[in-house]
């Protein structure tokens, strides 16, 4: 394809075909593919966190299959069509953006942000509900912590420095380890959780990201231990923990070296 808006077309085109012709597609609904579109979302994450732009590059368009499909299915039944999508985003980042498109000044990224909520609100008409609404419940914990964390700190609701974010995180795990109930364990373990997941945004970390990484990067060494175990006939419940350590910093070293 030459350009962009040829390619558009093609797959535009390509999806008309296949909603025609095809058994599966023609069966499906909006509802029958949402799990499909999490799915798509959740390798389309992986491949980011892989840093792997070929993976990237196919699995953005396998986010964009879904929501031409949508479309399409709306389209059928004259709810919305692709052109309603695309017409109804350029219109919001026009609106919210009016530091670009009108006469709002700004001095940093910080201040689009808060714009940004506040705008958000005003379309909703929410300006007299939380600046929490918009946080959806579905969301995994550590993300919607976060962003409840990043909405109340864009209407001030945040620490000064991370010097005193930090001393909330040390009061958390203080108070953590004098619990004494499970029930109260259990509690003060959210709350150091949450205190460290405020740290986290306070320097400009993800935390869901960060641990993502570090779930892959147990799962790496783990199997490069099961790996040695393979080899030399052994099973894991008998190599005994200082063996597992051993291969564990093994597992470190060839990875550093391999990555």
């Amino acid at each position: 394809m030459n350009n962009a808006k040829e390619a558009f077309d093609n797959l535009l085109t390509i999806m008309d075909e296949l909603r025609e012709k095809c058994p599966w597609d023609r069966e499906q609904t909006i509802a029958s593919i949402r799990h499909l579109t999490i799915e798509e979302v959740y390798e389309l994450n992986e491949a980011i966190l892989n840093n792997d732009p070929n993976e990237i590059k196919k699995e953005l368009g396998d986010v964009l299959l879904h929501i031409v499909f949508y479309a399409k299915i709306a389209s059928e039944t004259n709810l919305f069509n692709i052109q309603d999508v695309i017409n109804s985003l350029s219109e919001k980042l026009i609106r919210r953006h009016p530091h670009i498109y009108g006469n709002v000044e700004v001095a940093n990224s910080n201040e689009v942000k808060q714009n940004w909520e506040q705008i958000k609100l005003k379309e909703k008409g929410n300006e007299t509900k939380s600046v929490l609404s918009g946080v959806p419940k579905t969301l995994s914990s550590i993300v919607k912590a976060y962003r409840m964390q990043d909405k109340a700190a864009q209407v001030g609701f945040d620490w000064p420095n991370k010097e005193q974010v930090w001393d909330k995180v040390n009061e958390e795990l203080q108070e953590f380890n004098e619990a004494i109930t499970e029930k109260d364990q259990e509690e003060e373990f959210g709350d150091l959780l949450f205190s460290l997941i405020n740290y986290a945004r306070f320097i400009n970390i993800n935390p869901d990201d960060a641990l993502e990484k570090t779930n892959i990067k147990f799962k790496k060494r783990f199997e490069y231990i099961e790996k040695k175990a393979l080899e030399s006939g052994e099973k894991l419940e008998q190599m005994g923990l200082e063996k597992m350590d051993k291969l564990w910093n093994e597992a470190k070293e060839f990875h550093k070296k391999t990555s």
